[in-house]
């Protein structure tokens, strides 16, 4: 009888019940609050399941996180950490994001980098942030590119600035800004522009040519890593990627860093970014310092994108151009440098039609008055052809459903 005893309480005594803390059934919950967005409302799936998982994992099994030591193996997703660290799961996942970028609408309008650029004060908003907060200089320059909403960014950043301490809490809070760009922006964006700006519809750009499209990784390759060579490992892979795909001789390699290749990486870097976050490592007050200036820095960026916008908007409009030449119809979504919506399955296609007329645009419209102004001679033909074959053949069509409008 004793046996059976100390057997079962053992075995309670092995379960994670006994060694939890409250800060790791936070930390659960807020994986589970992160799966929930994922799963139930399409935030950044192939991004915030993984995170959340690894998440997830560290704060029921911390030896999951083990550094390896003399005799003794470390965990499963400290070897996955350990590429975020010498940063070659970013590298990899630039190349993946090239092999999937259609670079012809910034050759075709140089200009619009502009736009872009603009979004980068929020880098600049959060680095003086991180200094006034406390932090030394490399710290608040790996805090601060959060602003740029790149994850892989943040996580390279962090690891040639020596700063793995922070580098969890940072490719946390850049990832997780990603996935909630559907909350965040939105109401930065109708706060910064008008209704009449947001309506402004995307007009047609001139048409690019291939020789342009392979030339410009190339080119961009040579000048960036001439004047920034510390930038190489990124910028070389992100125009790697994109050679791949312009140049066509070369299919198997670009779905190759498009699909395989770059959902590996996805995996293998998402579940190690989560696992850096175990209660003993989240849950202090520099951790929520970071969180705090992530956000600044993400709503900063957004603001300016837009007040460049108009700037951009109001000089074409001074040069007497028609409306329809004007680059872009939501004016956050272009200054936020997010990665492309192919490889983390964003959302961020919905915000215009979002902004200008809510979420439930698509469903209203058709019976708006403009609908009805607009299509209003063809709705007359229609119900017009629709009573000769009602005359023609009786009870074709039932009661009122000619009246479609």
């Amino acid at each position: 009888m004793d046996y059976v005893v100390n057997t079962l309480t053992n075995l309670v005594h092995q379960t994670a019940f006994m060694s939890l803390t409250w800060g790791n059934y936070l930390m659960i919950a807020v994986a589970c609050v992160f799966l929930y967005l994922a799963i139930r409302h399409g935030f950044e799936p192939l991004l915030l399941v993984p995170i959340a998982f690894g998440m997830l994992l560290v704060n029921i099994y911390p030896d999951i996180m083990t550094p390896f030591s003399e005799g003794k193996a470390g965990g499963l997703l400290y070897y996955f950490y350990v590429l975020d660290e010498w940063a070659i799961l970013p590298s990899l996942i630039f190349m993946g994001v090239g092999a999937m970028t259609d670079f012809g609408p910034l050759i075709a309008n140089p200009k619009s980098f502009i736009l872009g650029a603009a979004a980068q004060f929020g880098i600049f908003a959060a680095y003086f942030g991180a200094i006034a907060m406390g932090f030394n200089g490399k710290a608040a320059a790996a805090i601060s590119i959060i602003g740029g909403a790149d994850g892989p960014t943040s996580i390279f950043l962090c690891s040639k600035l020596g700063q793995t301490q922070i580098m969890g809490p940072i490719a946390v809070a850049a990832y997780s800004y990603m996935s909630l760009v559907p909350i965040i922006q939105p109401p930065i964006m109708r706060l910064m522009t008008t209704k009449k700006e947001r309506q402004i519809k995307m007009g047609q750009l001139r048409p690019v040519s291939k020789l342009e499209k392979i030339l410009f990784p190339i080119i961009v390759t040579i000048v960036v890593a001439m004047i920034l060579p510390t930038t190489a490992p990124l910028v070389g892979m992100l125009m790697l990627g994109n050679l791949f795909r312009e140049s066509g001789v070369v299919r198997q390699l670009t779905d190759t860093a498009s699909n395989a290749l770059m959902y590996i990486v996805v995996i293998l870097l998402g579940t190690s970014v989560g696992a850096t976050t175990s209660a003993e490592a989240f849950l202090n007050l520099d951790t929520l310092k970071i969180v705090a200036l992530g956000l600044i820095a993400f709503s900063f960026g957004t603001a300016t994108g837009c007040l460049f916008w108009q700037d951009h908007v109001h000089l074409l409009r001074r040069h007497h151009q028609p409306s329809d030449r004007f680059r872009r119809r939501f004016s956050g979504s272009y200054g936020s440098p997010c990665i492309p919506e192919g490889r983390c399955g964003g959302r961020s296609h919905q915000l215009p039609a979002d902004a200008r007329h809510g979420p439930q645009r698509r469903r209203r419209y058709r019976y708006s008055r403009r609908c009805r102004r607009f299509h209003g001679s063809f709705r007359r033909r229609l119900i017009r052809a629709q009573a000769i074959d009602n005359m023609l053949c009786p009870g074709r069509f039932p009661d009122g459903a000619q009246n479609i409008w």
